[in-house]
């Protein structure tokens, strides 16, 4: 068995791929919601919040309406299922690339 030491962690889904390619990998994803600030903070906080139009409209303070017409644009725009969980991880980690 591996020694581990105190500090030391295992290596994450993200040391798979270099900063520089996530990065790019990022923007290319993401390009068609970029110019509005308003659709990708919806769609960060809505994928945080696993989802939940609710939870998401009282974080933004918006009415929960307006939450489904944002997830539903950014949906068409990237040209993505958002029900599935392998396309809400990949946009998760893109969101979140630096």
């Amino acid at each position: 068995t591996p020694l581990l030491r105190h500090g030391d962690r295992p290596a994450a889904l993200t040391d798979l791929v270099s900063p520089a390619e996530a990065a790019a990998h990022a923007r290319a994803l993401l390009a068609p919601i970029e110019q509005s600030p308003a659709l990708v903070d919806t769609l960060r906080t809505w994928l945080s919040l696993h989802g939940s139009w609710d939870r998401t409209a009282v974080a933004l303070d918006v009415h929960r309406n307006t939450v489904r017409q944002r997830v539903a644009r950014c949906a068409a725009l990237l040209d993505a299922d958002l029900d599935d969980p392998d396309v809400r991880m990949e946009l998760w980690f893109a969101l979140r690339t630096p």
